[in-house]
Formats: structure tokens, sequence, C-alpha cells
């Protein structure tokens, strides 16, 4: 069995059947549901978001043996490999693999944060991370939610702690959307308001380097950077 499943709407776009994209963008995630029902969403939104039409976006979604390949190092090292596969047709001198992961598992027991940043630097990938996870990505995406969520629970947000089996930020998602980020694939719907996540993200570090100090989120700036890519 294939260890990548690809999605893209490349091929369902009438005017692009006849050209070769631009550039591929290359999504690989550390989760395989909440992150993946976000950029499934994405990529089906890319004309209304604006994305170039010589821009082909892909999510290579990891299967079978491969699925709970999770741990940021593992993660870079399966794109590194799957780079090679010739079904998946990834240019390494042009298209780019934009890797996903959380950055809460890195403290006292979990100290190799720079080295995989360096890794993944060595290897040309582009990493979207996040701190403490996704979840804070996702909550950006309402207005007014970095004064009114964000900003009051700094240092909770930080710590992350679980209250009652459920982390802060699971939490604080949760009271916006009444949505479990991790069950229900609806929580992808958020990326029609990508424009208001990208704004409301630049209140945070965006530095991947500075992330194990700061609130963290660049999967904004990352997408506004494809955005902005084959113009």
């Amino acid at each position: 069995m294939p260890s990548i499943r690809l999605y893209t709407n490349w091929n369902k776009r009438s005017d692009e059947r006849k050209i070769e994209p631009f550039r591929k963008y290359v999504f690989i995630c550390e989760g395989a549901n909440t992150e993946v029902w976000y950029f499934r969403e994405l990529i089906n939104l890319r004309k209304q978001l604006r994305i170039h039409s010589s821009i082909e976006l892909q999510l290579w979604e990891k299967t079978e043996k491969d699925r709970d390949i999770s741990y940021p190092m593992n993660l870079i090292q399966f794109a590194e490999r799957e780079k090679d596969n010739v079904n998946l047709h990834f240019d390494r001198n042009h298209d780019k693999m934009v890797i996903v992961f959380d950055a809460d598992i890195f403290s006292d027991k979990v100290k190799n944060y720079d080295e995989v940043v360096a890794l993944g630097e060595k290897f040309n990938d582009v990493l979207g991370i996040t701190r403490p996870n996704f979840e804070l990505f996702l909550l950006l995406h309402f207005p007014n939610s970095y004064k009114e969520d964000i900003l009051p629970n700094m240092d909770k947000l930080l710590k992350n702690e679980k209250i009652d089996g459920q982390r802060f930020s699971y939490r604080l998602l949760f009271n916006r959307t009444n949505i479990n980020s991790k069950t229900n694939k609806e929580i992808g719907n958020l990326a029609k308001d990508v424009d208001i996540a990208i704004e409301q993200e630049k209140f945070l570090n965006q530095d991947i380097h500075q992330c194990l100090q700061h609130l963290t989120s660049n999967i904004g700036k990352i997408i506004e950077t494809i955005r902005n890519d084959g113009l």
C-alpha cells in the first residue's frame, strides 16, 4: 500500500488541465485529523482565497503504518524520503514542502527543538509551527479573538495544561466553535476566514527560531507567502 494519499484540486479546474504548475506547495501534517481537514478545505477554497492560478496546492496524507508518524524529527525525515516517490512528482529544485507540527512537546524532557528546525532547513523545507498547537492558529480565524481570547490568557496558553481532560487551547477554541477540533471535520470550514487569521497572527511571534519562549504561529505567514508567489 502507498504511504501517502495525495489530495489536490488541480485537475478539477478546467483552465489548468493542460498546463504544468509554476510551483507546487505540498503540505504534510503531524496530525491526521484537524490539520488535514483544514488544509483540504484551504485547497478547495484556493480560487476564493486568491491563490495564483499557476500555483498548485497539494496535501500529502500519511496512510497505513505511516499514519501515526507525528514526532517532528521523524515527520521531516519521512517527508524527505517521500520527495523521491516517483508517483508524487515532487521537484526538489522547484517545489516546496510545508511540514506542519506543534511545538508543545518540546519541554524539559524533549530538548532537541533546534535540531529539528535545523534538519528541516537543511532539507530546504518550510516549517509551519504552532506553540502550543494548531488550535491557536484556528482560534485566530475569529474577529477580535487575539484581544478577547489570546491576549488575556497568554500564560495559560503557554502552559496549556489540561482542564477536565482538555488542553486550555482546545477549550478556548471549543468555546468559539462548539466543535471538537479532533473529531469533527467541520473545523476545516474555518479556512474560509483565513484572511482574519493572517492579520491577527501578526500580533504573535512568527519567528520559529524564537518559538520556545513565546506563543507562536507562522501558518498564516506561510499562506500569505504562497498567495504572493507566482505573481
